[in-house]
């Protein structure tokens, strides 16, 4: 019996490569994740993307009401909620050029009724060994009110 059982773990800790997490990777195209049968999911999957690219990848403040709305409702414990505030969070740091694409690692954009998901490839120090990263998934998802972003939510810890 005792026999079986040292075989047995043996062959489990040698297949542990096999089972081992896969990183996490980018789609290879993002305007093909923009896409849907739906032109009301096409239009809020796109809709979101630019308010990512140029409000806060861009960090294009000024831009903030096109896709906005006022009472927007913030549920990252890090930033306040409302449309003014988040443009005093934000608007402390300098613009960038706005470019075509996301410039993070996209892994796919969802949309369902009126609720967009975007998710990202986060890459993060080990805990076990510092020398060493992993990959899992980051996601950010956002809530589409009378045409403007009205809510958002993400698996952000608060920070100090």
């Amino acid at each position: 019996m005792a026999k079986r059982t040292l075989i047995f773990f043996g062959l489990l800790f040698a297949a542990m490569p096999l089972v081992a997490q896969l990183p996490v990777t980018s789609a290879p195209d993002q305007e093909a994740l923009l896409q849907s049968d739906d032109p009301q999911l096409a239009h809020n999957k796109r809709f979101v993307y630019d308010f990512w690219r140029e409000v806060l990848e861009g960090r294009h403040v000024e831009l903030a009401e096109k896709y906005m709305s006022e009472g927007y409702i913030q549920h990252n414990p890090n930033v306040p909620t409302g449309r003014a505030a988040f443009v005093g969070f934000f608007g402390r740091l300098e613009p960038l050029p706005i470019v075509p694409e996301i410039k993070g690692q996209v892994v796919s954009i969802t949309a369902e009724g009126d609720l967009v998901t975007l998710a990202f490839v986060r890459e993060y120090p080990h805990p076990d060994d510092e020398t060493k990263t992993y990959t899992t998934t980051w996601f950010d998802m956002f809530r589409l009110e009378d045409g403007k972003i009205t809510e958002h939510w993400d698996s952000a810890k608060i920070e100090r």
